[in-house]
């Protein structure tokens, strides 16, 4: 596997990952030669992202009408390692790689039935006021959550 910049070591990198998504990929996200399309494992990352949220108890505060606060994506990238097929059967594993203050560095891999990493990325979401449009802090007993498996940056 060629160097990531947001991998140090990679077998360190994968033991850390604890949740994680299953999903099967659909002929419908396939080109014409049964190739996963290289825009899916984004709806795989939301996906994955979502539930990931909603096990820390994350989303059931961020719908809530009257919360002040919304998690916004600010970017969002992936790296192709092999090639993935119509059929499919992927988990979407996602971890909380470090902590800023209303920011956290999502990191996320696709890996399938055999144990092999297909593809791998990492992306930004920040804790928005609604009101303000700006980073909203996390709260200690958020960042605590997060922190399970990882160093909050100062």
């Amino acid at each position: 596997m060629s160097k990531l910049n947001y991998i140090d070591e990679i077998v360190g990198w994968e033991e850390e990952f604890t949740f994680y998504h299953p999903v099967s990929v659909r002929f419908s996200e396939t080109d014409m030669f049964g190739h996963l399309n290289n825009t899916v494992p984004f709806v795989y990352f939301e996906e994955a992202r979502i539930e990931y949220f909603k096990s820390l108890g994350f989303m059931q505060t961020w719908l809530q009408p009257e919360n002040e606060t919304i998690p916004v994506v600010a970017d969002l990238q992936c790296d192709f390692l092999k090639q993935v097929f119509f059929g499919a059967n992927l988990k979407i594993y996602v971890k909380a790689n470090t902590i800023g203050n209303s920011s956290v560095d999502i990191h996320y891999m696709g890996k399938g039935n055999d144990g092999k990493i297909y593809f791998t990325g990492r992306g930004t979401v920040v804790q928005m006021s609604k009101r303000t449009g700006k980073g909203f802090p996390w709260t200690d007993e958020m960042k605590n959550t997060m922190a399970n498996k990882v160093k909050a940056r100062a």
